[in-house]
């Protein structure tokens, strides 16, 4: 691994450039920035990312990957374990982005890496029924209080399809409505003042959507429910309205956390108007409680959508609800979707075990204290340099915008500044802390994460944000 000097004022002050040294676990620490770090350099990185540019597009198989909107070159990973990845350059960083979601244990857990294991000796796809499948849709069923049968697929953005034609199907109406900044996938019909990677690239949708495939969908607002009753009552949408989907606790647009009036308005103008309540916890399903957001704030939708954590690291979607809705969906009824990979041995069982660890007692409280943890020394830290700065968290999963708060919806979100979060984002990953390379994606805490990581990554922001 190669390294170059951070700073050289600093370091003659500071004497030298050891690594921090343990912080207590107990509280913040006294002496966060007491030595300069060195920072990494990437020439292997570099390099094979060159090469990747001309083998696929952007040299990226996903687009917020290519770091076009932090600059620099992206990171190319080698190796991850527990709250931990490395480079092919051999930089080890603190990782906050735990695969978009999924590594909510620890990348790499040794026991879903066994179980995974040993079902690969008896195979890597049926396609036919196993008995796998009934052991994941038993567990979801139990933890998730909207859900009563589910349908597993193959990510999110086909969970979020099938449900969409469910709506449909359902309610025998064809308009939805979604909300700015919520991303659902990258299907037609949701590529509608969308966040996560078209934020990112300041796409306000995306060429090759017919006008046809989006004419039936309409935005409101996050966090304001005039907005969402406005459109109900529109006399051209009147017993028009299939379904209202959102983000429970948005990811896509950073970190949005909903008030619980907002949800709760939404599930009560559903069921005033006759349109289903869809959830989409793709991201906060198993993530922010083990119910998903739905436990978290009490509010019940009608259909959920999952995927991340549900796979255990390992691709998988899922869309369930009500059991009079759910059999809707083939060979029960009429409504059609499919999959070659669908519940998949490998997918299932890396979920069921990443499942049983998450339903022991007591899980998601230490990973909301561990996010509320670096939110507030992130927060503290930047008040600290007068840099304006809003956070909050939600169990295991958190951020922040380089704005004054609080932060309700994406218009308040896109006032973040784009600039110094790009500048933050480098000199932080020059150091070790691995976070998401846009301001429109939220990050991620782990069970594996120690208090350490967590004083260390403060303590590293605290250098960083002197210089900002």
């Amino acid at each position: 691994m190669k390294l170059a000097t951070a700073s050289a004022l600093i370091l003659a002050i500071c004497g030298n450039a050891s690594a921090f040294s343990a912080a207590p676990l107990n509280g913040p620490s006294t002496a966060l920035r007491a030595t300069a770090t060195e920072t990494y350099t990437f020439t292997k990185s570099e390099a094979i990312f060159e090469e990747a540019k001309t083998l696929m597009p952007g040299g990226v198989s996903s687009p917020v990957r290519a770091f076009k909107s932090v600059g620099g070159c992206p990171v190319v990973f080698d190796k991850v374990k527990g709250a931990y990845a490395w480079d092919v350059d051999g930089n080890k960083y603190i990782d906050y982005v735990g695969t978009w979601g999924p590594a909510i244990l620890g990348h790499a857990d040794d026991d879903v890496l066994d179980a995974v294991k040993a079902t690969m000796d008896k195979g890597t796809s049926f396609g036919a029924p196993c008995a796998l499948e009934n052991e994941l849709a038993k567990a979801v069923i139990a933890a998730v209080p909207s859900v009563e049968m589910v349908r597993f697929c193959n990510s999110g953005t086909e969970a979020c399809m099938g449900m969409i034609r469910l709506c449909r199907a359902h309610t025998g109406r064809e308009k939805v409505i979604k909300f700015e900044g919520c991303y659902h996938g990258h299907a037609d019909a949701f590529l509608v003042q969308a966040g996560s990677g078209v934020a990112t690239l300041g796409l306000p949708d995306s060429p090759g959507v017919p006008e046809s495939a989006t004419k039936a969908t309409l935005c409101a607002e996050y966090n304001n429910l005039a907005s969402v009753k406005a459109i109900f009552e529109d006399a051209e949408n009147k017993d028009g309205i299939a379904a209202v989907i959102l983000e429970p606790v948005v990811g896509n647009s950073g970190f949005i956390k909903p008030d619980k009036e907002f949800l709760q308005g939404i599930r009560d103008l559903c069921t005033e108007h006759g349109a289903l309540c869809v959830f989409d916890e793709v991201m906060t399903g198993f993530r922010v409680s083990y119910g998903g957001a739905q436990e978290y704030f009490g509010v019940t939708p009608d259909i959920t959508t999952m995927g991340k954590v549900i796979g255990g690291g390992l691709p998988v979607g899922a869309y369930g609800g009500r059991k009079d809705i759910m059999e809707m969906v083939a060979p029960a009824g009429p409504m059609y979707q499919a999959g070659t990979l669908s519940g998949n041995p490998l997918a299932m069982t890396a979920g069921i075990e990443t499942l049983k660890k998450l339903s022991a007692p007591g899980v998601y409280a230490e990973l909301e204290r561990k996010s509320k943890k670096l939110v507030d020394g992130i927060v503290a830290t930047a008040e600290k340099y007068e840099l304006p700065i809003s956070g909050d968290y939600a169990g295991g999963m958190f951020g922040w915008y380089f704005v004054e708060g609080p932060v309700k919806n994406f218009q308040q979100a896109a006032k973040s500044d784009a600039e110094k979060f790009g500048k933050w984002h480098r000199m932080m990953i020059e150091r070790g802390v691995y976070l998401a390379p846009s301001l429109y994606e939220a990050g991620f805490m782990s069970l594996a994460h120690t208090d350490e990581d967590i004083e260390k990554t403060i303590a590293i922001a605290d250098e960083v944000m002197s210089q900002l």
